[in-house]
């Protein structure tokens, strides 16, 4: 076995290998297989609070911001507006977020968290925690602070481009 061999994972039947249309594209392709686990484990971890992934970046984003326009909760949060629509509706019906006119300008919206979504707020670093703890299974602190520091220059190198073609 080479040392190189040695370094890369070896695939699961629940990981298998990349496809050959993926070759030139390794990185790409354990980025998204990674994300799309995190996902499905994001996702579990929240069911049991009554949350949709994605769900929670609009309640981090109302708990951190206080009440917000709606266009602009879609900004920040990146998300196609229709999307960010019905998810507030569904955190709405659950009672987690409320909308109001904007006081300054009636054909805005304002959307603020609920007094009683504050005690999801807990629950939601609760489960926040727990996925951190997953991922990082297997990686020493070391590892992990170097994760963290990569996954951040990929992102402000992704970040630069999509920034560029939404002008």
């Amino acid at each position: 076995m080479t040392a190189q061999a040695a370094r890369e994972p070896r695939p699961t039947p629940q990981c298998a290998a990349a496809p050959s249309a993926a070759l030139d594209g390794p990185v790409s392709h354990a980025i998204s297989r990674v994300a799309r686990l995190h996902r499905i484990a994001a996702g579990r971890l929240l069911r049991d609070l009554g949350l949709h992934p994605g769900q929670e970046f609009l309640m981090m984003h109302l708990w951190d911001s206080g009440a917000v326009r709606q266009s602009e909760l879609i900004k920040s949060v990146g998300l196609d507006p229709s999307t960010v629509t019905k998810m507030l509706q569904r955190l709405e019906q659950a009672g987690h977020v409320r909308r109001r006119p904007d006081p300054s300008d009636g054909r805005a919206s304002l959307v603020e968290a609920t007094e009683a979504s504050c005690g999801l707020l807990v629950d939601v670093r609760r489960a926040w925690g727990e996925l951190e703890r997953q991922t990082l299974e297997g990686l020493d602190e070391a590892e992990s602070t170097e994760l963290v520091r990569l996954l951040g220059k990929v992102e402000a190198g992704l970040c630069g481009g999509v920034i560029a073609d939404h002008e």
